[in-house]
């Protein structure tokens, strides 16, 4: 078996990890990617993993979108809104990234991680009502956070659901659910921007992007009859799963660390 086969296999393998984690758990799961990418399947450089990473984001956050907006749970102004002033950030963060070093970059990687593992195991009360309406008023305040959350996924190289949804709760007064809805057309323009400022570095493999987005396609297919029978179970399983984040963030850390010195 050739060695570029093994690395497509061991991506789809990647994918499927990453969309049943988030199939069962909700956010956080797309942080494992790059090191999924970096410490299985072998890619070398920090900046092509984060490249390969932010595309399987945005695509995973459409398909999930499609989903959502069929149920009638996105708030499309808001959502419109939040994307494209965001995108704008997370091409300014993503710029600044690529020009530090891989290793320091991703000892960043390592605080953004840890930053998604203690937010999983804060609980999220469900506030605010569906009627949420983008009024003149409130454009300068979402304006303003898409902005600040946009940059932040792009220097990060994530998605920044685990940013988005409280950002976008605090400035819209929308409920959890709808915010989380609402946040998967973010997700997917931050990841989409971030990869496409890293391709014309070159640091976006599209053979790896494919086989991530098939095994996603596979572990979200496999993910779904098993998150109906979580139940009650679930909140452990969440907290369960922010623990491995958390580990494998002071993992990325010692790693770049080691790396540095």
């Amino acid at each position: 078996m050739s060695p570029d086969l093994i690395q497509w296999l061991l991506a789809m393998l990647s994918g499927g990890i990453v969309a049943l984690l988030l199939t069962l758990f909700g956010g956080g799961g797309s942080v494992l990617a790059v090191p999924l990418l970096l410490y299985m399947v072998g890619v070398k450089d920090p900046h092509m993993a984060i490249g390969v990473s932010a595309a399987g984001v945005a695509l995973n956050a459409l398909t999930a979108l499609i989903g959502h907006a069929r149920a009638g749970r996105v708030r499309w102004p808001c959502a419109s809104l939040f994307a494209v002033v965001g995108a704008f950030g997370a091409w300014g963060g993503s710029s600044l990234a690529k020009i530090i070093d891989g290793q320091q970059l991703l000892l960043f990687f390592a605080i953004a991680m840890a930053a998604v593992g203690l937010s999983m195991l804060r609980p999220k009360p469900e506030n605010g009502g569906p009627d949420v309406r983008l009024t003149r008023a409130l454009v300068p305040r979402v304006g303003v956070t898409a902005a600040g959350v946009g940059t932040a996924a792009g220097f990060f190289g994530i998605g920044g659901g685990f940013l988005i949804v409280p950002g976008m709760m605090a400035a819209t007064g929308m409920g959890l659910a709808l915010a989380q809805a609402s946040s998967l057309l973010s997700v997917a323009a931050f990841g989409a921007t971030t990869s496409f400022n890293y391709a014309l570095s070159g640091w976006v493999d599209l053979p790896l992007v494919a086989a991530m987005t098939v095994g996603g396609v596979a572990g979200t297919l496999l993910g779904l009859p098993i998150s109906h029978r979580l139940g009650q179970n679930a909140a452990l399983g969440r907290r369960l799963f922010a623990g491995l984040i958390l580990i494998v963030a002071v993992y990325v850390a010692i790693k770049a660390i080691s790396a540095l010195l």
